[in-house]
């Protein structure tokens, strides 16, 4: 065939595309075979866990074979590949500058270990458990938003690796898997405020009793990992005069995941105990009291008839 003969010719007139085309065409093949495991274990493992780490697996194993098969390759033809490097290199480190800072983002979270799968993080100014991290993409379930508190929003976030580079990254939960919240109670002048106290302190310790125990013995860790002080880690509570009532503001530490079923626990917890003591202690609200109202001097002429 003539179209044959002319492929043959042209490809012993243009030795180095034909090298670099049978390259790609390998790393093709590699590629493929790497996402036909992958699907292969997704659909033949049940367990989450076992199969995002077989994945993970064969992926990292692929990519090794791909560096042995590439240094086989060139092994023998260094002049040809340095010349395809010089060809090439300008072009693709302005092209693809961005995928070269992912897969390096990819490596420093994976040696650093900044985040993991199943850490929540906050980075770019997104919110969300990191559901995957592969040599691209972070993968994230987003979380906030038009949400309340720390919810799902149903969204999937691909971020870039890059970004690990450009910006801060919050981490709720590595080393130290709990955070501080707390929240304001408005108490009405007049009320028992020292048995207010004694209320709210007790409700707190024992709902987050086991929050308290659990991160005394982790804050330790982090306290002898880095250069940062001690704190406290039992509820406490703080008091402020206003002009309208006088605010109590409850401040604990809670499980990162567990905080919005925490807060509400607390605050039914409270409320009822305030309730059971029979108006001696009255949650204050922003309502007005109208000591006296003025005295209205009203005249009414009476009506003269012009007929």
């Amino acid at each position: 065939m003539k179209w044959i003969q002319f492929i043959r010719e042209w490809v012993a007139e243009h030795p180095l595309i034909s090298s670099i085309f049978k390259y790609l065409l390998l790393v093709a093949i590699v590629l493929i075979c790497i996402q036909f495991f992958r699907r292969l274990l997704r659909k033949n493992i049940l367990d989450t866990s076992a199969r995002y780490k077989s994945q993970k697996g064969i992926e990292i194993i692929g990519y090794i074979v791909l560096i042995i098969l590439s240094a086989l390759y060139f092994t023998g033809n260094i002049k040809d590949f340095t010349v395809a490097i010089g060809l090439f290199s300008a072009g693709v480190a302005f092209t693809l500058q961005e995928l070269f800072l992912s897969i390096a983002g990819s490596l420093y979270i994976f040696i650093v270990k900044v985040y993991k799968p199943g850490d929540r993080i906050e980075i770019n100014g997104i919110k969300g458990d990191v559901i995957d991290v592969d040599s691209i993409y972070t993968t994230m379930m987003e979380i906030g938003q038009w949400v309340n508190s720390d919810n799902y929003t149903g969204r999937i976030v691909k971020l870039s690796n890059a970004f690990v580079f450009k910006g801060p990254i919050y981490n709720y939960s590595q080393d130290f898997p709990f955070i501080w919240d707390g929240f304001d109670l408005p108490i009405r002048y007049g009320s028992d405020i020292e048995l207010a106290k004694s209320i709210i302190i007790k409700v707190a310790t024992n709902i987050l009793s086991n929050f308290t125990t659990n991160s005394k013995s982790q804050w330790k860790d982090v306290v002898n990992k880095y250069y940062i002080e001690d704190a406290i880690v039992d509820p406490s509570l703080a008091m402020k005069l206003t002009d309208n009532w006088i605010e109590f503001n409850l401040r604990y530490i809670v499980d990162y995941k567990k905080r919005r079923s925490t807060r509400d626990a607390l605050n039914d917890a409270i409320r009822k105990a305030f309730e059971a003591t029979n108006g001696k202690i009255i949650l204050a609200s922003s309502t007005f009291e109208l000591v006296k109202i003025p005295d209205l001097d009203v005249n009414v002429a009476p009506k003269h008839s012009t007929l």
